[in-house]
Order: structure tokens, then C-alpha cells, then sequence
């Protein structure tokens, strides 16, 4: 048995544990200036510090920028998806079709409002929802699909939206990855009946923490406010059993700054992209982010596949040139907490899983910073 001294604790002082170098190139450098300080002063300045106009502006631009006629913003990721799966009609007895290839959220939030999550693979070059494995999984008691865009990569959104309709069920997209990202010219977040989005650091734009929920349809858009707001449709007033779900005016004001400077995040991102796939081209057994045509893809994530025999020798690479890297997702399904479901057969998310390498890809890169990770990657492949 693991003793307490070595579990994981995520506020643990850094002397707690073995010494580790500083990063030199870090996984995510978020992208902010004094126009955040000074939408933030502004939101002080007013007394106006939660359900005020900079949500109702953040809700708009978010609703505008991903094609869609609602945006409901929430504290954060993992409440969003519940409140989407909640506004849904999902509850116990139901299931919901899941990758196991994301952060345990998409799950975890299924079982936070009763339901059970059921597993599916994932295509082996998008990392995204197979449709053909998650047509075999369909049962009586599937209430919805969430496709999860992977590292912002859309998933077959055409593909699962009719497997959706035919079956009678919700597809839910978990965009917590791909602001601004499109399939076949449409913007994610407006193919699902309902989308989330998030905004923690990791993310292209960030608001610390907080998400937002799009929608074309006004019903669920308004179960959603009521949900995020104890279940308030006037004051002390409750309809449902809602929550405090609410996102701060603060967050929603740099929000909105931050969504000024997607265009820019994405159009660096997509150039370095190019750079980066170049000086991995030639390396043996590495295959670079595969960007489907019919996609934008807004590179959040940068998920190198390797031999599954280098891959801890292209770790050791990457930490001795002081280069965080992390591997993008532990599967769900191997998780204590979902021992107790039947072991779904996942061959594509097992063997992504064995060679994935997940490297620094934020837009203050250097070119110096791109060669270096490849020269890194390099060296462990050897």
C-alpha cells in the first residue's frame, strides 16, 4: 500500500518532494497584458462584481464568435459540463458515450448528475471519437454522444450528429479545447445541442478558471441560467434545483480582452505548427499532429506519437533539456474511481496512449524553442 507521505497533494510546498530543475520552456504560458488589468479595475470600479453586463458581453462574443444564438458563462469546466448534461434531461439510469482519451471531467461530470459513462475509441490519426465504435456502443438507455476535440481538433462532427439524430439521442460537445476552431467552415460549439467551453490557464485564451456553455436552443439556455443560479428566474424565486454556478464579472471581463486576442493566438500556433511538424519529419517513428483538411485546427495541445519503446527515452530527453511535457490523456477507464465498470476494449486509445508525448506549444514560443523540442525528441528517439 502507497504510504500518505507519497500520494499526491496538489498544495504540497515545493520542498515537500524530490527537487526537481525549473522548466526552461514551459508547457503553457498564457498570453496577457494590461488590458486585462484594466477591464478587471473597471469591473472594481463598479460594485458590480457578479451577474452583471461583462458576462452578458462575454456571453455575446462567445455566442457570436462560435455561430451559435446562446452563451451561458459558469464557474468552470467540469460544472459546465454537468450543468450541460443536467439541462439535457440526464440523470440516473442513463448513459453517456464518452472517449476515455480526456481529461477525467467529461466523465467525471456524467457521473456527478447520476448517469454512467460509457467508454468508446478514438480515431488513430485526429485522437478524436470513432463514429463506427461509438455506434456499436448505442443502447436503450443512451441518452447522449460527447465528442471531445482533442487538443481543439475537431472531432467527425457530421458523422456523430447523424449517429445522434438517428438514435434519438443529445450530442454534447466537451470544446473545452478548440475556441475558435471550425469544421467544414462551421464553428465548433454550434453542432451539438448544446457545447462547453474552458477557460483555465492550459487553455489558447484563459480567464483562470470559468467556461461557457453555447446553445441554439432558448429552453436549454435558460434551464442553464437557472442552474447556475440556484434556480432563481427572479429574486428568491427558485424553479429548480439549481446551484452557484455563477462565473465572476471579473473573469468574464478579461474574457472578453482575451477573445480579442484569439485570432492572433491561433494564427502563431498554426505557423509554428508548420515549423515544428518540418524538423520532425525525418525523425524515425515520430509522427507529428495530424490536422484532418476539412478542419482548423487551433493546436492546443501538441501530442507527439513515439516508438512505445522510446517513449520514456524521449521523456528523459525532453526533462534533461528542461522541457515540461506531459502525456495528454491518462485513459479514463484505468482510472480507480471506474474499476468498477466492465473493461471496455479500446485498442487505438490504448496504443495512442503508449507512444504519446506531449510537448510545450504555447504562442510565445521561440523558433529557438521549436528546435530545441525537436532537437530533444531527437535525441530520445536516437
Amino acid at each position: 500500500m502507497t504510504e500518505a507521505t507519497d500520494r499526491y497533494d496538489p498544495l504540497a510546498s515545493a520542498g515537500a518532494g524530490p527537487a526537481r530543475p525549473e522548466p526552461r520552456i514551459r508547457l503553457a504560458s498564457p498570453v496577457t497584458g494590461e488590458e486585462e488589468v484594466e477591464a478587471m479595475r473597471d469591473v472594481l470600479a463598479s460594485g458590480i462584481l457578479t451577474n452583471g453586463p461583462a458576462t452578458r458581453r462575454f456571453e455575446a462574443a462567445m455566442a457570436e464568435r462560435h455561430g451559435t444564438e446562446f452563451a451561458v458563462a459558469v464557474a468552470n469546466g467540469t460544472v459546465g459540463l454537468a450543468a450541460m448534461y443536467l439541462a439535457a434531461g440526464i440523470g440516473p439510469g442513463d448513459e453517456v458515450i464518452v472517449p476515455a482519451l480526456t481529461f477525467i471531467g467529461t466523465a467525471t461530470a456524467v457521473s456527478h448528475v447520476g448517469a454512467t459513462p460509457v467508454f468508446a475509441d478514438i480515431l488513430p490519426d485526429t485522437f478524436t471519437l470513432d463514429p463506427a465504435d461509438v455506434a456499436r456502443r448505442i443502447t436503450d438507455r443512451t441518452r447522449a454522444v460527447v465528442p471531445v476535440h482533442y487538443a481543439g481538433q475537431a472531432a467527425d462532427l457530421a458523422a456523430l450528429r447523424r449517429l445522434a439524430d438517428d438514435a434519438g439521442i443529445a450530442l454534447l460537445e466537451d470544446a473545452a479545447q478548440a475556441h475558435g476552431a471550425t469544421y467544414r467552415d462551421r464553428p465548433v460549439g454550434s453542432w451539438g445541442d448544446s457545447a462547453m467551453f474552458s477557460f483555465t490557464p492550459t487553455k489558447n485564451i484563459t480567464t483562470g478558471e470559468g467556461a461557457i456553455i453555447t446553445t441554439n436552443d432558448e429552453a436549454t439556455a435558460q434551464r442553464l441560467r437557472l442552474l447556475r443560479n440556484h434556480g432563481m428566474s427572479q429574486q428568491y424565486h427558485h424553479e429548480i434545483l439549481g446551484y452557484n454556478w455563477r462565473l465572476t464579472e471579473l473573469q468574464a471581463a478579461m474574457g472578453v480582452v482575451q477573445l480579442g486576442r484569439l485570432d492572433a493566438i491561433l494564427a502563431t500556433k498554426r505557423a509554428n505548427a508548420v515549423i515544428l511538424g518540418e524538423l520532425l519529419a525525418n525523425l524515425p517513428g515520430v509522427v507529428a499532429p495530424v490536422a484532418a483538411e476539412d478542419r482548423d485546427h487551433p493546436y492546443l495541445i501538441y501530442t507527439v506519437l513515439v516508438d512505445a519503446t522510446r517513449r520514456d527515452a524521449v521523456a528523459a530527453a525532453l526533462d534533461e533539456a528542461r522541457i515540461e511535457h506531459r502525456r495528454y490523456f491518462p485513459p479514463i477507464h484505468h482510472q480507480p474511481i471506474y474499476s468498477h465498470l466492465p473493461d471496455p476494449v479500446l485498442p487505438v486509445t490504448e496504443d495512442v496512449y503508449d507512444r504519446a508525448v506531449s510537448v510545450p506549444f504555447h504562442s510565445r514560443l521561440s523558433a529557438a524553442d521549436l528546435a530545441d523540442i525537436a532537437a530533444a525528441i531527437a535525441a530520445g528517439v536516437g
